[in-house]
């Protein structure tokens, strides 16, 4: 392709780089934004590989921003399904209590959660956790309603369309070689040509560190990854 040029360069087409694309062209009409991703499709990676859960906020310390951008992300994802028709569920979960030593925790989350803003918040005997998840047992449980899955993947993808129809580009297949500064610009070498921006946002996730390091900054650290894995239970067990 031929050189590119814009305002904006953002590496990483993942939850967070699409997020930071979408803001910056509904809020700034004109503003050319590009986003690089080095994969054929968008949210390939962490966005594409999660038990996509909207976290209720429960376990957060009160008053910390953490705790705040999760009560307000998951009222923002759950209005911005609805109004895509993107497919979600407000399922709930139960936190559960096994051992009696463990009860004194599930108080901590339970006053961090009312804190916090979570609402329909609730302790459970043994007997109503049963009710709920026949399947589950435990002594004491906190039964949280707010808690909801959707698929993220799907999520990534719409907020890509809408980039595109506000006047940003997303490109595929394009991930970063080199990183170099011009006058006035920065330059982003990638497999299908090279960028010119004004700014350059980094949103690689765990490949940020390494992006850092292409444009020169001295981190003294590196992301080390790690993975997890779910099992599925035969129905006989």
């Amino acid at each position: 392709m031929n050189d590119k040029h814009c305002d904006v360069a953002i590496v990483g087409a993942g939850i967070v780089g699409l997020s930071v694309g979408l803001q910056l062209v509904r809020k700034n009409p004109g503003l050319k934004v590009v986003i690089l991703e080095k994969e054929s499709e968008v949210a390939s990676h962490q966005t594409g590989h999660n038990s996509g859960v909207m976290h209720s906020g429960l376990y957060y310390k009160p008053g910390s921003l953490k705790a705040r951008l999760c009560v307000e992300g998951r009222a923002a994802m759950i209005q911005f399904c609805e109004e895509h028709a993107i497919p979600h569920e407000i399922c709930g979960k139960i936190i559960v209590a096994t051992e009696e030593r463990e009860i004194p925790g599930l108080h901590e989350l339970l006053r961090r959660g009312r804190a916090n803003g979570v609402s329909g918040l609730r302790e459970l005997d043994a007997e109503q956790i049963r009710e709920i998840e026949p399947h589950a047992s435990g002594i004491r449980g906190i039964h949280v309603p707010t808690t909801g899955i959707t698929d993220f993947k799907m999520v990534s993808a719409k907020y890509a369309d809408l980039i595109k129809q506000g006047g940003g580009e997303v490109l595929t297949s394009s991930g970063v070689e080199r990183i170099v500064r011009e006058a006035g610009a920065i330059v982003l070498e990638t497999a299908s040509g090279a960028v010119h921006a004004r700014f350059v946002v980094n949103c690689a996730g765990l490949q940020s560190d390494l992006v850092a390091k292409m444009a020169g900054a001295s981190l003294g650290l590196r992301i080390v990854p790690f993975r997890g894995e779910y099992y599925e239970l035969v129905p006989s067990k």
